[in-house]
């Protein structure tokens, strides 16, 4: 039996989202001080925003339309970090094979949110997605468990 993610943080996709967030800060500390309130802040957040939006839409998973519309937003923040990401490469402050990691693995995460909305649209309700497969998320069709 699969075990029914509990928090946002046991799905996969928050994981990944997380980890990539956590990534670019590491980088960013490298790039030059004059990109210190322009390029370097605004990856970090548009990076972070993907983790906020969806844990948000976690927290508000009752009201399938709010989670969608979050999922939404957590892919545009996604889109987002990879205009900057392409802006950083572009300005050579990393290694190209970093910008080609770094935006492939946004694309990943695309697919995923993308996924995961079209299931939730098909869906009669929203409950807790497994853990294994956060882009399966389960119906429920009697009372909401929160």
């Amino acid at each position: 039996m699969e075990r029914l993610a509990k928090r946002v943080q046991d799905l996969v996709v928050y994981k990944l989202v997380l980890e990539t967030a956590m990534e670019i800060f590491e980088i960013t500390k490298s790039f030059p001080s004059e990109e210190k309130y322009s390029l370097t802040d605004q990856i970090r957040r548009s990076s972070r925003s993907v983790c906020t939006n969806l844990a948000e839409g976690w927290r508000k998973r009752k009201y399938k339309a709010v989670f969608v519309n979050k999922l939404l937003d957590a892919a545009q923040e996604a889109a987002e970090t990879q205009t900057w990401l392409e802006f950083s490469d572009r300005c050579n402050y990393f290694a190209f094979v970093v910008f080609e990691e770094l935006y492939e693995r946004y694309e990943h995460i695309f697919a995923m949110l993308k996924t995961w909305k079209r299931n939730l649209e098909n869906s009669v309700n929203v409950q807790r997605p497994s853990v294994a497969n956060v882009l399966r998320p389960t119906v429920n069709r009697g009372r909401y468990n929160d």
